[in-house]
Parts: C-alpha cells; sequence; structure tokens
C-alpha cells in the first residue's frame, strides 16, 4: 500500500500531448520547483504502455544476481554485495515469491517500513541489479528510456563513448527487502526510473540543499571510510535510517513508486529505498543543462579508478562557450543556486504550458535495436555496476557464540557487531553491579630498571608505585609542549603521524590574542558519541561541537594544578575564554588528586568522573567500546557499567611485562582477524600502537605491531649494478618464486601509458594493444591523441595516450631451459644481501613444476589490478569461510 506524496516531492499527471516531449516536460517540472526537493514521480497517461506484454521474459538472464549482506545497528549500516550465479528472471520470481523471501503481512506502508528497518539485517535478499538490456517496444517514441534525447547524448554522440547504465539503459529486478543505499547519481547526474511490473517500490530523498548536511552526518558516522575516501558514499554501501536522520535534523522525504509510474530524481540529490516485493524497473541517466555546472563541481571517488568520469570539456565548449577558457585553467568557480530551474524552462515560466508544440523536437539517436534489445558496437564503458565485494569483512560472516565470554574474548572482543553487555553468572545482564568494584587493589611495589625508549618517560607514573604528583605534573607538561599538544588526542597521533607524507608531525598551532593557541582536535566527534540513539536536551542528536570554531581549530587549555592539557571541544569545556585562564580539570576541581584511572594501570592525562564514583582516562573511555558518555557535551560522567567482565580478565602484553603482580584495568584487543593481543589504550598510545576512527558500530580501530605492515626499504642504487651477459643471477620465476639463472641479453621493452575515458589508467600496455594505428611500424601516437585499447576481456575503450615509456629488460635463462624477460627490480646478484621475502621464497629447479600461473595469466593480472579497500587489505578470508557466505 502507497503512502501518500510528502508536499515536498510533487506528482505530476501529463497528458498524451504534453507527454510526447521528455525534455520539455522536464524543463516545465522544473518551472513548478519540484527539482527543489530531489525527487518527483510522474503518472504517464493511461493509454500509454511501453511494452505489450510481459510474459515473454522469462528466459531473460540475469547475468549476476547479488546478495546483499547488511551488518549495523540502531539505524547506521553497511551493505556488503557478494555476486551470486546466474539465473533467469523465471528462477528470480520463484526463489522472491518463496518463504523464505516473500513479502511479510502488512496493513499500510508505515508498518512495512518498521518491519524493513527493524529485519533489515536478517536473510539476506537477492537482487537482480544491472542486467544490461531495455524491456520497451522499439516502436515506443514517448520517454523511451533507451533513446531520451537529452544533452547527455553529447557524449555518445560526439566522443563515440557508451557509458552502460549511464546513458544506456539498466534493468533491476528486486524482491523484498533488496536496497539501494544513500548515494547521489555518477557524476551528479538526473536519473529516471520506471517501475515495469511487481510490488511498489518506496524512496527516501534529502533536497540538494541539505546534501552537504548529510555528507556530514555520514563522514561523523564513517570516519574511516570518509578518511580513505572524500566521495564514500558513491560506493553505495551505507545506509541510514529516516530515524537518525530525523534525530539528526536532516530533511528527508519519502516517497512510493508504484508499477507503471516514473520516479525522477534530480542532480545532488541524495537517495536511498527499497522494494516491497518481486518487481523490475529500469533505469538510466540524463542531463539538462542545469546539470553542467554540477558535473564541473562533482566530488568523484578517489579510491577506485573505476568509477564513472565523465570530460566536462565538450559541455562547456558547447553551452559554455564564454567560460571555456577560465575551465581550461580552473578559474571557473560559480557556487551552485539549487532551487534555479534549468534554462529550458524560462518559456514555461514566462507563458502557459497548454500551447504545446513538437518544434523543438530533434532527431533521437537510435540506440536500440529493432527487437528491443541493446546493441552497440561503439566503445563501453563498464563501471556503473553494484560494487561487489571480492573480500567479506568477518564481522559479516555468521558465527556461533561462545558459551564462555572470556573465550569469546581470548579470541577477539568483538566477534558481534552489537556491543555485548557483561553477564554474570545467574545469566543475567550486570546492569547495577559495581565492576569496579572487583578490580583488585593494588599493592605499590617498585618496577626493575626500563629498557625500552617508549616506557622511559613512563617509569614513575605506574599506579603500583606511590603517588608521585611532581612526576604527573611534569609529564603532563612535556606532553602539552609538544604535538599534538592535547593529551586526548595523543590517542590517534600515531595514525596521524604515519599518514603524513614527511612522518612527522603536521599539527599547527594558531596563536590568537591574549596568548591563546588553538589546534585542529585529531578526535572527531562522533568518537564521543557512542549511542547513535543519544539525543541532546532539544531532542536532537549531535555531532558537531559549540567549542570548535569555523576553521575546525580548538582552544588548548591547561590545568593550573596537574599541568594537563586538553582541547576544549575534547575535554568539554565551555566557560567563556576569562575564564580559562586558571581552569582545573574535573579531578583537580574535585580535589581527587589521587584519584587514577579505574580502566588502565597509568597515570597521568585528562580524566573524567564515571559512575561509582571512580575516574577514568578520557583516552580509554573513547577506545572501550562498551564505555559511554552520559553527557556528550561536558564528556561526563563516564558510564563504565556495559563493559563486560572478561575485558577485565585480559592481560596488556606490555604491563605484563613490567609488573609480576595480578595486572589491573580493562584491555582492548587489536581489530584485525582474531588477533587476541590485548592492551590498556594509554598502554597502547605510548607503545606507539596505530589507533585511528573507525566507522559505526565500531569506535577505534587498533592495529598491533604485528599487523603493522612493514616498510620495505628500497634498493640503494649501489646494489643495482650494472649487470654483464652471462653473469649467474638470481631472477623471480613465472610462479612467484626466485631460482637462479643466466643472464643472456639486454633488450628494451616499450610500454604505452594511456588515461581511459573513464578516468582509469593503464601505464604498462603494448604497442600492438592500439587498434586504430600501427604502433609498432608507425610509432607512438602524439600526446592527447584519442586511441582505442584493445582490453584483455576483448572489448575495446576509447582512452587518451599519455606517453611511452623504454624500459630496459634482461632476458635470463633458467636452469630448466625456460627465458623469460625481467625487470632489474626482479633480479639479484649472487654476492647481494637478499630481502627477507626473496630468501623465503627461493628454490631449486626442481620447485619449477609447481608453476601457478601461464604467462596469459601474468601478462592480465599485471595490467589493471581490482584494489581492494584498505582496511581489508590485510585480513584473509579464508576459501572455506567465503564458501559459506556464498551458500
Amino acid at each position: 500500500m502507497a503512502s501518500e506524496a510528502s508536499k515536498g516531492i510533487m506528482t505530476f499527471y501529463p497528458t498524451a500531448e504534453e507527454f510526447k516531449n521528455f525534455r520539455r516536460y522536464v524543463a516545465y517540472m522544473e518551472s513548478k520547483g519540484a527539482h527543489k526537493a530531489g525527487l518527483a514521480k510522474i503518472v504517464p497517461p493511461k493509454e500509454w504502455k511501453p511494452r505489450h506484454s510481459y510474459d515473454d521474459i522469462d528466459d531473460l538472464v540475469i547475468p549476476a544476481p547479488i546478495q546483499q549482506v547488511v551488518t549495523g545497528v540502531s539505524g547506521l549500516f553497511t551493505q556488503y554485495n557478494i555476486q551470486r550465479r546466474s539465473m533467469t528472471v523465471r528462477e528470480f520470481r520463484r526463489v522472491a515469491n518463496s518463504n523464505r523471501y516473500c513479502s511479510p503481512h502488512y496493513d499500510n506502508f508505515e508498518e512495512l517500513e518498521r518491519k524493513y528497518w527493524k529485519n533489515v539485517t536478517f536473510n539476506a535478499p537477492l537482487y537482480g541489479a544491472d542486467v544490461n538490456g531495455t524491456l520497451y517496444d522499439p516502436d515506443v517514441k514517448e520517454w523511451n528510456i533507451c533513446h531520451l534525447d537529452t544533452i547527455l547524448d553529447t557524449v555518445e554522440r560526439d566522443s563515440g563513448i557508451t557509458i552502460e547504465g549511464v546513458n544506456t539503459p539498466y534493468l533491476y529486478f528486486g524482491m523484498w527487502k533488496t536496497t539501494f543505499p544513500w548515494h547521489t547519481e555518477d557524476m551528479d547526474l538526473y536519473s529516471i526510473n520506471y517501475l515495469h511490473f511487481g510490488e511498489p517500490k518506496s524512496w527516501y530523498c534529502i533536497p540538494p540543499e541539505h546534501g552537504k548536511r548529510f555528507e556530514r552526518l555520514a563522514q561523523g558516522f564513517f570516519p574511516n571510510s570518509a578518511q580513505n575516501c572524500d566521495a564514500f558514499l558513491r560506493h553505495k554501501m551505507t545506509l541510514i535510517s529516516p530515524f537518525v536522520l530525523k534525530k539528526y535534523s536532516i530533511p528527508f522525504e519519502r516517497i512510493t513508486q508504484e508499477a507503471g509510474e516514473f520516479m525522477i530524481t534530480f542532480p545532488y540529490s541524495y537517495h536511498a529505498g527499497f522494494n516491497h516485493g518481486f518487481n523490475c524497473a529500469e533505469s538510466t541517466n540524463f542531463a539538462t543543462e542545469r546539470w553542467i555546472e554540477y558535473g564541473k563541481q562533482a566530488v568523484l571517488c578517489s579510491c577506485r579508478r573505476d568509477m564513472v568520469k565523465i570530460s566536462m570539456d565538450v559541455f562547456v565548449k558547447k553551452y559554455q562557450p564564454d567560460r571555456y577558457e577560465q575551465w581550461l585553467e580552473g578559474r571557473d568557480q560559480v557556487p551552485i543556486d539549487h532551487s534555479r530551474p534549468t534554462p529550458e524552462a524560462k518559456e514555461f515560466l514566462d507563458e502557459s504550458f497548454n500551447d504545446i508544440t513538437s518544434s523543438s523536437e530533434t532527431s533521437s539517436i537510435k540506440s536500440c535495436g529493432e527487437d528491443g534489445q541493446w546493441k552497440s558496437t561503439k566503445q563501453r564503458i563498464e563501471t556503473k555496476r553494484h560494487r561487489v565485494c571480492l573480500e567479506v569483512p568477518e564481522e559479516v560472516v555468521p558465527h556461533v557464540e561462545d558459551e564462555d565470554d572470556e573465550e569469546q574474548y581470548g579470541k577477539r572482543p568483538r566477534l558481534s557487531l552489537i556491543p555485548p553487555r557483561a553477564v554474570a553468572q545467574d545469566g543475567k545482564r550486570n546492569k547495577g553491579i559495581n565492576i569496579v568494584s572487583l578490580i583488585p587493589v593494588w599493592q605499590p611495589r617498585v618496577i626493575q630498571e626500563e629498557k625500552e625508549e617508549w616506557a622511559k618517560p613512563l617509569t614513575q607514573l605506574w599506579q603500583c608505585l606511590p603517588f608521585n604528583p611532581d612526576a604527573e605534573r611534569e609529564y603532563n607538561k612535556q606532553m602539552g609542549q609538544q604535538a599534538p599538544y592535547c593529551s586526548i588526542c595523543l590517542l590517534f597521533y600515531t595514525h596521524h603521524q604515519s599518514e603524513s607524507n614527511t612522518g612527522s608531525s603536521s599539527v599547527t598551532l594558531v596563536n590568537r590574542p591574549g596568548g591563546q593557541q588553538w589546534s585542529k582536535p585529531l578526535i572527531p566527534e562522533m568518537c564521543f558519541n557512542t549511542q547513535s540513539s543519544k539525543i541532546t536536551d532539544s531532542g536532537e542528536g549531535q555531532l558537531s561541537n559549540p567549542n570548535v570554531a569555523e576553521d575546525g581549530t580548538s582552544r588548548l587549555v591547561s590545568c593550573a594544578q596537574c599541568c594537563v592539557r586538553v582541547h576544549a571541544s575534547c575535554y568539554g569545556i565551555s566557560r567563556d575564554d576569562a575564564e580559562l585562564d586558571e581552569w582545573l580539570c574535573a579531578r583537580c576541581e574535585a580535589d581527587a588528586i589521587t584519584e587514577d584511572c579505574c580502566l588502565c594501570s597509568l597515570r597521568g592525562g585528562a580524566l573524567q568522573r564515571a559512575n561509582n564514583d571512580k575516574w577514568v582516562h578520557v583516552m580509554c573511555a573513547i577506545t572501550v567500546l562498551e564505555a559511554r558518555f552520559v553527557n556528550i557535551t561536558e564528556r561526563s560522567p563516564v558510564d563504565i557499567s556495559a563493559i563486560p567482565l572478561p575485558r577485565f580478565r585480559l592481560k596488556c602484553v606490555y604491563c605484563r611485562k613490567r609488573i609480576k603482580r595480578e595486572v589491573k584495568g580493562c584491555c582492548v584487543q587489536c581489530s584485525h582477524g582474531r588477533c587476541s593481543t590485548a592492551f590498556h589504550p594509554t598502554c597502547a598510545q605510548a607503545a606507539g600502537v596505530l589507533m585511528h576512527p573507525d566507522d559505526w558500530p565500531f569506535i577505534v580501530f587498533i592495529t598491533c605491531h604485528r599487523h603493522r605492515a612493514p616498510a620495505i626499504p628500497e634498493r640503494s642504487k649501489a646494489a643495482m649494478q650494472e649487470l654483464a651477459v652471462g653473469q649467474k643471477v638470481i631472477c623471480k620465476y613465472k610462479n612467484g618464486r626466485y631460482y637462479q639463472s643466466e643472464l643472456l641479453e639486454l633488450t628494451t621493452a616499450t610500454f604505452y601509458e594511456v588515461v581511459f575515458d573513464d578516468g582509469s589508467f593503464s601505464d604498462n600496455l603494448f604497442p600492438e594493444d592500439i587498434e586504430n594505428r600501427d604502433c609498432v611500424r608507425l610509432g607512438p601516437p602524439a600526446k592527447g591523441d584519442a586511441v582505442q585499447v584493445r582490453w584483455t576481456d576483448g572489448l575495446i575503450y576509447g582512452a587518451k595516450f599519455v606517453a611511452s615509456h623504454s624500459i630496459p629488460m634482461y632476458l635470463v635463462e633458467f636452469e630448466d631451459g625456460s627465458q623469460i624477460s625481467a625487470k632489474r627490480e626482479d633480479i639479484y646478484t649472487l654476492d647481494e644481501n637478499l630481502p627477507k621475502r626473496v630468501k623465503s621464497r627461493m628454490s631449486v629447479a626442481s620447485d619449477m613444476r609447481f608453476e601457478l600461473f601461464t604467462q596469459n595469466d601474468v601478462k592480465q593480472n599485471t595490467k589493471r589490478q581490482r584494489v581492494i579497500n584498505s582496511r581489508y587489505r590485510e585480513d584473509y578470508i579464508e576459501p572455506v569461510i567465503y564458501r559459506a557466505i556464498m551458500e
């Protein structure tokens, strides 16, 4: 049952005459303000039908259906797409209507919506997405998605480029709970979606004028993804429920699309939605003149080179000729007014729409065959696809929970995406139990002489030693004088250093009048808001901080008694500037200077009051997943009642080396795989353990030293000495192992570098890969020339030539008589100190029978590799687990 459309989303009912001209009607819709909501519904005339019958599509093949695995809690989810075997529409319908996947019973849309968000993480559905083709009959002229004939067809007309799913149609076969996550269209284009048949489809939409606010919200909840890619929402993996949007005051609209209705999304309109049951929709992108400015300013995905990218040169030159030179020089920056309609709508702003003429119709581009199937001899850039996850995070894999909590935490404390609560002996939750009272009382003792450099400044700060206020004050003062200047931001400083190009501090101090010093905090606000359901007194969620200035900086203040230095935003200080000169931290103000953190074994740093009259480091409260700040703005008190007891039983790898008695505190563990390495947050920070913000529902992603990728030193030029013919060397063979071989001759290989029309590139093409030029005989093309590249999949792709590279190659012969050409960096001399990775792969000639790859495989795999998400690059997914996911 469809809900009534909200006031923001407009519904149009064109007459048969008005329906004839697609471009003109879109302009009319914008003249009425439809674009302001970001989404509009069009109900076509009753007599219009795109296809006579759908009874003959049962044998249509869905080549790569995807299973949508969703993880997350509290209205914040991540969707992973796992590719399944191909199936026909008949088979897909049978699965969609089966008892396992069929739609639940519901009386109204509100009930169905509640059931969707309540069960979105269960029973992963199949989605027949991105099926290249159309269901329109070839004789249908009006609103034929196969040829809308908008200015986007300029790309195909002038460049001969076909971008599948962008200026060609895609079919989408859905079932109950199949989802399209929050995203804008590629290059922020318009999109049109027609629901051919089946159950309804529900849409959520955010007006374009509020798109930036939504992006900031998503970046706050998913800081790790935002750090890896500025446009991570284009990955189509992020789901945020309307309940969360409402709490954080993000305006949005919802509407339901019935079979036989069109939906149009406008530029820079974030939208998401789900299907009510088995249905089939057809979609593509289009453009108007208004889109050109959006396309010029679109923020593109930076982590995937195969994302859709359209060169705007042809549009600017044709439709904005007076700004073309400025555009080429990078000086064409104009703010976008989301409320202004497209220039084509000016006729409707001055005259009545009743005067319909067809004089503006132009010849359409015939891109569909007579049989209704897609036919083209031009290049295709296969880019607009749902991303299939080749490596799925381990949390997605269903698991059997351990009966023993301690055993569970000994393996990995975060096997479940829902933060676990401590359980008492009777099986009931430990709410009301004083966990900290179970922590053993310490007896003073003397710690042996410290030998590790990182721990030497901490010699007098261990809690097992007598309290030394002078040592703590001196340590706090020293930490406040060096980057990052805030004792709380120290948590992420090691990762911040590793991300900077120089490897040194990139934290800049800003001096302001009155001797004040400001700098940018390294802790995102989301790290303090550990519960998405937490709202402020005004009833709104919080992802901003009043103590952070517009330039992102926050004032640094120091405690007048213990000398600890913090950002006002990190510690929750909201006093006037005049009161901060003699500011006292919470512990000193409460005259509790002898109190220590109950979650670790070190003194020093910034503490806040916890429940049960205990104290905790703000750093510890952020790192321990189950701890939460009751008052987010003031950063206190800290509720630690939900921390499971097994966390307190974990042994810190750094403390246990230095303290012989039972170690106290609460430990966290490495976030990689099932690594059981445990440590206190303060110990880990001091030891240089990498920690950085993680995506919801986690807060901090931790990388122990064992999982930290070692930097591979580059070979010095002295080691890479000149080689002589006949010299015995060690060379890498096709199977990836190293063998002794003999150098036969030195040759030179030529490789071409090109940039493809979709923004991806290759720098090791062979001259014979260029189809439209005999490069072997004529030499390389001129820089910037358009070329056609025959890729390893057998298809031809459009590209621009960049450069030609001549690389010395060495022909070597192995003991078994086989010969290969290798680069200098793959060859080592017998007297050279071999790296560890080479020594581990050294073999003798008899081992060559274990070849893993053929020459063709090596050639194809080294051309353009798929780059996986950096978060899971170091994880290993066992084949048996992967098979379990597929099943």
